[in-house]
């Protein structure tokens, strides 16, 4: 296996997503760690002047002082530690918050490829976990390195001001710790690495047995699935214990170099005490200083080790969101019509419906071979096209590029004479209706889903939505009628009647161009004859794609395509292309004996 570098300047990327609370990290880190190292660090000087004064003296004299100003740091010291808790946790909160919102909303920007490419376990890993493990570490594990450092580099003065020969002896251990350091740093992060995208793998494996489950109960293969995650879980136990057997390594190595020092410093210290060059409470307080610092040595340790680790995170968060959508608008577009946020809906022009595939070649960006080559074809606005053909011919592929999912390889793909990529995304998605052959509802009401076609519509623009496409039953049918929930994805729902929402949905946001992707492959031959008259009716004036498998449904487009290998090889009217007996008639015939001649996903 390869290795990756650590990039260790990663950490930095992320201030441009903090800039709301730079403030208040900035605050964390003072209150804790210079108010609060430097009260731990005055703390033992107390216990130096209680041994040589009141102690070796026999005296209380200034007793009252010496506890009133005791008292006063420690109050102090609590009102610091509190404030830097409260900071924490709200940086915490807001940094998780603010990173996961980036990271959503940089998702609508990507184009198809990138999910395609990625499994939803990855993207559901970069969204919730890393951003969890980057805003934990930012708001405590730098806030706590800080405190260290400080409380470090007072209790080293304090030691050099105090016995510079016996500081030397516990700085001895330094060379040991930083040799230590960056051995196990480089074998943890490599394992985290690993444990990491594991993580993601398991995550993926998870989403895959929940939504499959209906799949893999049908084909009884549970156990084979029970065996595959068992892998997964597995490997993830192996690097996890390698990550921990270096971590456990590294502590000890740590904890026995910080106690072989101290132990130094007792032996040579109370040979200097004895000879009476040192005083007894200054051999205490430095003992205390040389003590205090194995813990924050130890505890520096970790958070340096955390931070190591979170610099995976830092690089899977930063990877996410520097990739570019391959469909992207051009800054001169983004400044006249505005983005998919900002949208400048006053400079938008009126679509008609025009379209021209003009010498346009293509193949996917994860692709070798082109799925179209040198493709040529107008369609004039309102005319209602059908496509038909086989499985990877190109009948997606072509809608696809009309709704501007994915750019042409090569050549233009023009929206009423112009080029698409000369207007924005959003102005075209605006005005496409688009319905899919497995139809997606969003969790919530059957009211809310509807209105996702046009948020301001009025329920009788809705009620005649649903009437048009014959869906009404569906509503009446529910138990709580329009405010009935349908379950995550639509589940509560059958697929026929997902299907006919989703086109109620299509049609109440009175789009421009309809693409209807096997829209009524899922309906009962009743229903289908019902939604056929609606499409009839509301597609007139409209320029529509209807990707067809069933191509009775298809006998009044004002266009049929049949494609193949990426070219179209017969054209026509139903009619037309029948008395051709060409390659329509030959699929027509066989669907007419009751034979399946082509599939139903291009």
């Amino acid at each position: 296996m390869k290795k990756e570098k650590t990039r260790w300047f990663g950490i930095p990327k992320l201030f441009p997503y903090l800039k709301g609370y730079g403030r208040l990290v900035l605050a964390d880190m003072i209150a804790l760690g210079f108010i609060g190292s430097a009260m731990d660090a005055v703390i033992p000087l107390f216990q130096q002047y209680a041994i040589d004064h009141f102690i070796a003296d026999r005296t209380l004299a200034g007793l009252g002082a010496f506890v009133a100003l005791y008292i006063l740091v420690m109050i102090v010291q609590t009102a610091t530690n509190c404030v830097s808790a409260l900071a924490a946790c709200k940086a915490e909160m807001y940094i998780g918050r603010d990173l996961k919102r980036v990271c959503f909303n940089h998702l609508q920007t990507l184009s198809f490829s990138y999910f395609n490419q990625n499994s939803v376990g990855y993207i559901h890993a970069r969204v919730m976990s890393d951003t969890d493990k980057i805003a934990t570490i930012l708001a405590w594990g730098l806030m706590e390195a800080v405190w260290y450092v400080a409380y470090l580099a007072l209790a080293i003065v304090m030691m050099f001001v105090l016995n510079w020969r016996l500081a030397l002896c516990v700085m001895a251990i330094v060379p040991v710790l930083a040799v230590a350091s960056v051995y196990f740093q480089k074998k943890l992060v490599f394992h985290h690495r690993r444990v990491r995208e594991q993580n993601s793998k398991i995550t993926s494996g998870f989403n895959e047995g929940i939504t499959g489950a209906k799949t893999t109960k049908t084909l009884v293969i549970e156990e084979k699935m029970e065996r595959e995650f068992r892998g997964l879980t597995g490997v993830m136990k192996r690097e996890s214990v390698k990550e921990m057997h270096f971590r456990s390594l590294f502590m000890s190595t740590t904890a026995f170099a910080a106690s072989a020092a101290l132990a130094v410093d007792l032996w040579q210290g109370g040979i200097i005490t004895m000879r009476g060059a040192m005083l007894i409470g200054t051999l205490s307080v430095f003992v205390n200083y040389a003590q205090g610092m194995m813990e924050p040595i130890q505890w520096l340790v970790q958070v340096l080790s955390a931070l190591t680790n979170v610099q995976v995170n830092v690089e899977r968060f930063t990877k996410l969101m520097e990739t570019e959508s391959d469909v992207r608008d051009t800054p001169e577009v983004v400044e006249k019509y505005g983005d998919s946020f900002h949208p400048k809906k006053e400079n938008w022009e009126p679509l008609y419906g025009d379209i021209e595939f003009r010498d346009v070649t293509f193949r996917y960006p994860d692709g070798q071979e082109n799925i179209l080559e040198h493709f040529n074809l107008k369609v004039p606005q309102g005319t209602n096209v059908a496509i038909v053909g086989e499985t990877g011919a190109g009948k997606s592929t072509l809608v696809n590029l009309v709704c501007r999912f994915f750019e042409p390889t090569e050549g233009q793909v023009l929206i009423d004479g112009r080029d698409a990529r000369e207007r924005s995304q959003l102005w075209l998605h605006s005005n496409i209706g688009y319905v899919l052959q497995t139809p997606h509802l969003f969790s919530g009401t059957v009211l809310e889903n509807l209105r996702y076609g046009r948020e301001n519509a009025t329920m009788g623009e809705i009620e005649a939505a649903v009437r048009a496409v014959s869906a009404e039953g569906i509503i009446e049918r529910l138990p709580d009628g329009y405010q009935s929930d349908v379950g995550e994805g639509g589940n509560s729902l059958s697929t026929g009647e997902k299907q006919l929402l989703s086109f109620a949905r299509a049609l109440l946001a009175d789009p421009r161009i309809f693409v209807l992707d096997e829209a009524t492959s899922s309906i009962d031959t009743q229903t289908e004859q019902l939604i056929q008259n609606a499409i009839d009716h509301l597609l007139r004036d409209r320029t529509s794609f209807l990707i067809a498998h069933r191509l009775s449904t298809i006998r009044k487009a004002d266009l049929i395509l049949v494609v193949r290998d990426g070219r179209i090889v017969e054209q026509g009217t139903h009619l037309g292309l029948l008395r051709r007996k060409g390659r329509y008639a030959k699929l027509y015939k066989m669907q007419s004996d009751g034979f399946v001649g082509i599939t139903d996903k291009a």
